[in-house]
């Protein structure tokens, strides 16, 4: 297939561009620099879609960025990194002469945990130094998906012919994860110990009250959907996952 992607520079994108190639599908991507494979939001908002048989929009203001305040200036950069790009994208389509056969939107997925990027790039040092441990209570759920299970499952997505609706983006054992679970079963893969919770108030005064209840409230999501679709995950089991990514 001829995939379009946007967003596709970044830690998944990058995962995502090179499990796509490796099986054969061509990708280009949609950036804010054009070049090589690329072209720019602005060529895809004048010029419309070139054609492809599959759009995704990985798109997207990351936001527990630790090194930015939650402001309204923030806000609106969350908000319009998503529904812009997706306006852009859907605008596109709704245009297109030959539109594509699969579009996949990637959001609200669980924590994405991988090598060189991601939530564990903050995490390891911490943990490293024996410094690291749970969140507040520690009791609140943890959903998360290695970074190859997130690209392979948009890739099963584009390659199933029949396949519609929401795939929660979520390991099969993140339900019965906490985030006390998982500080420990970090620590144990680095061979440090995870004995300094950190506390509420510690959270909330780096990301913010609204964003910090999401890191100390959790969400219980189950990837349901996702298996009866056939979908088989390489990484099912957390201790499995991080010894991966830490080896």
């Amino acid at each position: 297939m001829r995939v379009l992607l946007g967003g596709g520079s970044g830690f998944v994108g990058s995962a995502l561009t090179q499990l796509l190639r490796s099986r054969g599908h061509g990708v280009t991507l949609v950036s804010r620099q054009g070049g090589q494979d690329r072209i720019t939001w602005e060529e895809l908002s004048h010029s419309g879609l070139p054609l492809c048989d599959a759009v995704v929009n990985l798109a997207g203001e990351n936001v527990l960025n630790p090194f930015r305040r939650w402001d309204d200036t923030f806000c609106r950069e969350v908000f319009s990194s998503r529904i812009e790009t997706t306006k852009t994208f859907a605008k596109a389509i709704a245009e297109a002469q030959q539109p594509p056969r699969a579009w996949v939107l990637v959001t609200g997925v669980g924590v994405v945990l991988g090598r060189g990027g991601g939530a564990i790039s903050q995490m390891l040092w911490p943990f490293r130094l024996g410094l690291g441990g749970p969140l507040g209570s520690g009791l609140q759920p943890f959903p998360w998906i290695h970074i190859q299970d997130l690209a392979g499952i948009v890739c099963h997505a584009l390659e199933s012919e029949s396949l519609q609706g929401i795939l929660n983006g979520v390991s099969p054992s993140s339900n019965a994860t906490s985030n006390g679970t998982f500080a420990r079963e970090l620590a144990a893969a680095l061979g440090r110990p995870a004995l300094l919770p950190v506390p509420a108030w510690a959270v909330r005064a780096v990301f913010g009250a609204e964003r910090a209840s999401m890191l100390l409230e959790g969400q219980k999501v189950v990837p349901k959907r996702t298996l009866e679709s056939g979908y088989k995950f390489l990484f099912p089991e957390l201790s499995g996952a991080l010894k991966d990514i830490v080896a």
